[in-house]
């Protein structure tokens, strides 16, 4: 028998779900006025204190939006670069969170770490076939990113759909 169909309405109550599971009980200033603007497509500039979810105010309106808009093919849809391999841990931990309940996949590549789903390696061959298979969502520092440019064969950017900048002004 055939699996059941689930329509992208479903796949919503999925980041609903996570929201409830990571204990998330009402958005903060930040994700107030982010989450609103980011889920009509718009661009965001937003600056707020550390811990308090700016992470979940720019991934949730990028989470519904691939939820929304599913993949024809497996390629790399969001670009986060983060000037860090400590925040690219941290927004990836939050992705995954959020993400965990649905089919979206997230990556991390950073000078020393690759996780996706729940695969991991040190080594650059291991982020190369991570990077390959496509995930949803990569995030990465710009100097690992550049490396995989260059040296990762069938690595592009050419279907990125959104990009993130986070703490930009680092």
């Amino acid at each position: 028998s055939a699996a059941p169909v689930v329509l992208p309405h479903q796949w919503v109550w999925r980041l609903f779900q996570a929201i409830t599971a990571m204990g998330f009980k009402q958005p903060t200033p930040i994700q107030k006025a982010c989450v609103p603007v980011g889920l009509l497509g718009r661009d965001l500039c937003a600056c707020a204190a550390t811990g308090t979810g700016k992470t979940a105010a720019f991934m949730l309106p990028v989470l519904e939006r691939l939820v929304y808009k599913p993949r024809t093919s497996q390629v790399t849809r969001v670009l986060v670069l983060v000037p860090t391999r400590e925040l690219g841990i941290q927004v990836h931990t939050v992705a995954r969170q959020l993400a965990q309940f649905t089919s979206i996949t997230t990556c991390l590549a950073t000078e020393r770490t690759v996780f996706v789903c729940l695969a991991c390696g040190l080594d650059l061959k291991s982020q190369e076939a991570a990077l390959r298979a496509g995930p949803d969502v990569l995030i990465a520092t710009p100097g690992r990113l550049i490396d995989h440019l260059h040296n990762t064969p069938s690595f592009e950017l050419t279907h990125i759909e959104i990009l993130i900048l986070d703490e930009a002004d680092r």
